[in-house]
């Protein structure tokens, strides 16, 4: 049985090119798409059922992806949703996968990064792709979690906030340059290429609430 689908964005091109895209995967197909999230609200409330994964653009008028996903976190807070993105903001990005966003896209990937996303979140209900993060095993997570120190840990918890990393160097009376070097170390040991790759890696380790 195929998985269902349900695309959210304004570009109406755009949002019937990925239509059919993603139509042409083995196991998924479109069931909706909606032009913005007061659409989707709407749909959802009045629905029998929800979607197996939600493609939702960031930006959008009337509601946009941060109001609809703070509003899919109250009212459908297992929804699977993968954000679609023109620019890759770390702080709107960090913003969307606290409110409980499974990963997101940039827009001009390649359909073949699209359909290894959709799996891998309906697999494993996210999806981290290889600018973000390298694949480790649960395994060899739990090891590389095992040794990060106080310190590390108390760095990873905030720059998984929307504080920027001068701010994270204030609130722990560090400098800059050791805070870089913190968050190089953390690159390292946990094989993230990114900032949004630490916060994913946190929320699958459970290390922070969504």
């Amino acid at each position: 049985m195929n998985k269902s689908i349900i695309i959210v964005d304004d570009h109406k091109l755009f949002a019937q090119s990925l239509q059919i895209l993603v139509n042409s995967f083995d196991g998924f197909h479109v069931d909706h798409v909606f032009k913005n999230g007061e659409e989707l609200v709407k749909h959802l409330e009045e629905g029998p059922g929800s979607p197996d994964i939600v493609l939702l653009d960031m930006r959008m008028p009337v509601m946009d992806g941060m109001q609809t996903m703070k509003w899919l976190k109250e009212n459908h807070p297992e929804q699977k949703v993968l954000a679609l993105t023109v620019d890759q903001e770390d702080e709107s990005i960090i913003r969307m996968l606290r409110l409980g966003c499974r990963g997101y896209l940039l827009k001009d990937i390649d359909p073949e990064e699209l359909e290894h996303a959709l799996n891998a979140i309906d697999r494993t209900g996210y999806y981290s792709n290889k600018t973000i993060s390298d694949a480790l095993s649960r395994e060899e997570r739990q090891k590389k979690y095992e040794e990060l120190t106080k310190r590390e840990f108390e760095f990873l918890n905030l720059a998984c906030s929307e504080k920027t990393y001068k701010a994270i160097a204030d609130e722990m009376n560090l400098s800059p340059k050791t805070v870089e070097n913190y968050r190089e170390s953390l690159f390292q040991k946990l094989h993230v290429k990114s900032r949004v790759g630490l916060v994913i890696y946190a929320i699958k380790e459970g290390l922070m609430e969504v």
